[in-house]
């Protein structure tokens, strides 16, 4: 071992190849991850429109919200029946 080298060759290679055996976990479609994505990002489209909706206090506003969560719902039903999981990726 040279001088001032903290590991051996033979260790570094060692080591890189636990890494890359580590590294070859099943890799999910790009289509089920874009969904899972798009589900992510509704459910927090929903939380947001629920606390809106929580301190909404003009008629007006409370049903545009409404009808923002009731679409929201609606579109989370579509991802989740398009998966046939409750969840995708779950």
């Amino acid at each position: 071992m040279a001088i001032g080298w903290g590991k051996s060759f033979e260790e570094q290679v060692e080591e890189a190849n636990q890494r890359a055996s580590l590294d070859r976990t099943p890799r999910v479609p790009l289509e089920d991850r874009l969904r899972r994505q798009h589900f992510e990002s509704l459910k927090l489209s929903r939380s947001r429109v629920e606390q809106q909706l929580s301190k909404a206090v003009h008629p007006a506003h409370r049903e545009m919200l409404m009808k923002a969560l009731q679409a929201i719902e609606k579109e989370l039903e579509d991802v989740s029946q398009a998966s046939g999981a409750e969840e995708p990726g779950s």
